[in-house]
């Protein structure tokens, strides 16, 4: 009876209860198209950063990352990936070498970070290729280079021209060549476009004098949320000669402004939620103040409190509920159009954004969790509201709510 009672009683004010509605729809929406772009910011961020450069687990000689030499890379076994593919999260490992090196064209010169892949076992992991702007991706037995594109403008060189490094290999031989260039790519990071050149594995043993060494192995994992977890069970099962290392101790900047960044955004949010509290609060104390005779009349017949209290509980509860399906299921189509076609920033602001090495591009994520997570955050909040009424009603005095 109540809840046919509460159904009638919102679409009485068809236009009170759509005022209400439309404000938590609009607080679901904007909370959510929130979230989602700072969610997607900072993961399109750790993709560039980790994703295709380090990895988010690797394992190197012991005292390689404290010291960056060709002198402490490891004589490649393959017992040692046999040994780390036996975890079951890792779905995939690919070799590296990897040392700086001076990269010149007949003008300029710029230092570079060059790595040494296995193009096969690369893409399996990193899915390198996809960043390929111009040009084609490399093959094992190349004598060429990949090159970031901002590397490329650098020295004015382009894909066929030629490319010469310079630098040191293993035990201080001499490493210098000259690569025709195959492909320019793109990194979302600007920092690694203006730096990164990418050689096939042999080739890049043979420049550096380290035949059938490495410096790690890169690996791919089912799931990167793991990736602590991965590295403590796979240095557990490594002898002393070997580390392995998770991407939070290989970029620690990049983890301190993730964590930042998730930090700020939690309090932008409450800051939000408050503003939004406000606007629904509004629409709430607008509904009571409109019903105070029609609660003082259903209270002198007879109607007692509780009752009372509880049909505008549901009435609210409805309201609420209906708001917040209704704001989560619009978000969804705004958040999937920003996903598939993300806000690309131009001029100063863009300028600004590649200054702190951020790519000036807004990502919307698409996680699950970003929908229903808002959504019931907002429906929270407007159900703490609704106790607004509920206070009113137990201090109610029927002759005077009927005068008013």
């Amino acid at each position: 009876m109540l809840l046919k009672l509460a159904w009638r009683n919102i679409w009485r004010n068809k236009r009170r209860t759509l005022i209400t509605m439309a404000s938590i729809v609009f607080a679901v929406i904007l909370c959510v198209l929130m979230d989602a772009l700072k969610k997607g910011f900072l993961d399109e961020m750790k993709k560039n950063m980790v994703g295709f450069y380090t990895g988010y687990v690797q394992v190197q000689q012991a005292d390689y990352w404290d010291e960056k030499t060709l002198d402490n890379s490891f004589l490649f076994q393959d017992s040692l990936p046999q040994l780390i593919a036996r975890n079951r999260s890792v779905t995939g490992i690919t070799p590296r070498v990897e040392s700086f090196t001076l990269a010149a064209s007949e003008e300029y010169a710029k230092g570079a970070m060059i790595i040494g892949i296995d193009p096969l076992k690369e893409e399996m992991v990193t899915q390198l290729s996809e960043k390929i702007h111009q040009g084609s991706y490399l093959e094992a037995t190349d004598k060429a280079v990949l090159i970031g594109e901002g590397l490329a403008d650098y020295l004015k060189l382009g894909v066929g021209d030629t490319m010469v490094v310079l630098g040191q290999g293993y035990h201080g031989v001499s490493a210098t060549a000259k690569y025709p260039i195959k492909g320019l790519i793109k990194f979302g990071t600007p920092d690694l476009n203006k730096g990164m050149i990418y050689l096939p594995l042999k080739e890049s043993q043979q420049l550096f004098g380290m035949d059938n060494r490495l410096t790690s192995f890169v690996l791919q994992l089912k799931d990167i949320d793991k990736a602590e977890i991965v590295q403590t069970q796979i240095a557990a099962d490594l002898s002393k000669e070997y580390r392995a290392l998770h991407w939070k101790t290989m970029l620690p900047e990049l983890d301190s402004f993730i964590d930042g960044e998730t930090r700020e955004n939690v309090v932008f949010q409450i800051v939000l939620y408050l503003l939004i509290a406000f606007g629904i609060f509004g629409t709430i104390l607008m509904m009571t103040l409109e019903r105070q005779r029609e609660f003082g009349i259903l209270v002198s017949v007879g109607m007692q409190k509780f009752r009372l209290t509880a049909m505008v509980i549901l009435e609210n509860s409805m309201i609420a509920l209906f708001g917040a399906l209704m704001g989560t299921l619009l978000s969804v189509p705004v958040v999937f159009y920003f996903n598939q076609f993300p806000i690309h920033v131009t001029g100063q602001l863009a300028k600004a954004y590649e200054n702190f090495n951020l790519q000036p591009i807004f990502y919307f994520s698409l996680a699950p969790e970003i929908f229903y997570n808002q959504g019931l955050i907002v429906l929270a909040v407007a159900m703490v509201l609704s106790l607004y009424p509920i206070f009113k009603i137990a201090r109610l005095q029927p002759v005077a709510a009927m005068r008013s």
